[in-house]
């Protein structure tokens, strides 16, 4: 078992002793004032992400998203997704039969499930866990963004190390440099790294460019509420200009490819070389994961 070295955070006596263990675990930190007194006992787990509670409660992992079928995907027709079963089963393993706590606000969604962090009863936190496994991907939204640095750390050993969905190609960073392969994307999920060429901004909005023409590269987008949101974060967008940076959204199509900014977690600045680029030159591809792996649903 590989082990990781965990930062101290402050936690209630409540959870020292499950710290200890967890901290064997390749997990995060948990979540300080996650305790409670004695939790719900999971009674199902429907996919990589997705479990249910003893109290008849659907809870969705908050701030990531596991492997999946495609949207797609017909369910009869008998098909194995790897890496979707390998994420259910390591839920499953992690949560079922065993008591959790919620964590944060816990919003409901759309398909009327919680969206909350769930923590096990002796400490181990669920989201990190899937995380450092290479079983999901971060995925935080304007009512999920809690912990956004803590889940991005535990993505980032993943990918360095290039455990389970690292792997596929279908996963791989993609290179802001390629518009073109960035348009067969449309209407997916995807993690986008790149050196932003220019930044404007007018009418309190922002466009961020990764390429000499607006017309065909890729941008990030910036709205107004989301500029607002960006602004109380700290963040003045023009500090990208010539910054290297990974987005993470969902690609439309708006003269190029384009990423709608919804909330600050959604832009990382990077110091480094773009992982897609890394990706390429060492060849890393496993080939028990095939280009037909699952993309996320859009919740």
């Amino acid at each position: 078992m590989t082990l990781v070295t965990l930062p101290l955070v402050r936690l209630p006596v409540l959870f020292l002793a499950g710290l200890l263990l967890a901290c064997l675990l390749p997990c995060g930190p948990v979540p300080a004032g996650a305790a409670s007194a004695d939790g719900l006992r999971v009674t199902a787990v429907l996919d990589g992400d997705t479990l249910e509670l003893e109290d008849g409660r659907r809870v969705r992992l908050a701030g990531i998203d596991a492997a999946k079928p495609p949207r797609n995907a017909n369910p009869a027709d008998g098909r194995v997704w790897p890496l979707a079963e390998a994420a259910t089963a390591a839920l499953a393993d992690l949560a079922l039969g065993r008591r959790v706590v919620l964590h944060g606000p816990a919003p409901t969604d759309r398909h009327g499930r919680l969206l909350a962090h769930l923590v096990r009863e002796d400490g181990l936190w669920l989201q990190s866990a899937l995380l450092v496994r290479g079983l999901a991907r971060v995925h935080t939204r304007p009512d999920a963004r809690a912990y956004a640095a803590e889940l991005l750390a535990g993505e980032e050993t993943a990918r360095n190390a290039g455990r389970g969905l690292w792997r596929s190609r279908v996963y791989a960073v993609r290179d802001a440099a390629d518009p073109e392969e960035i348009f067969r994307d449309r209407d997916s999920f995807q993690l986008v790294e790149g050196l932003v060429l220019a930044v404007s901004k007018s009418g309190g909005e922002s466009w961020l460019d990764f390429g000499a023409d607006w017309r065909s590269d890729v941008t990030i987008h910036i709205g107004r509420a989301a500029m607002r949101e960006v602004t109380r974060a700290g963040v003045d967008p023009l500090s990208y200009e010539g910054r290297r940076v990974r987005v993470r959204g969902w690609i439309t199509l708006r003269n190029g490819p384009m990423i709608e900014i919804t909330h600050p977690e959604q832009i990382e600045r990077l110091e480094r070389e773009p992982a897609s680029a890394a990706l390429r030159r060492s060849g890393a591809d496993d080939e028990s994961w095939d280009d037909d792996e699952g993309e996320d649903d859009l919740e």
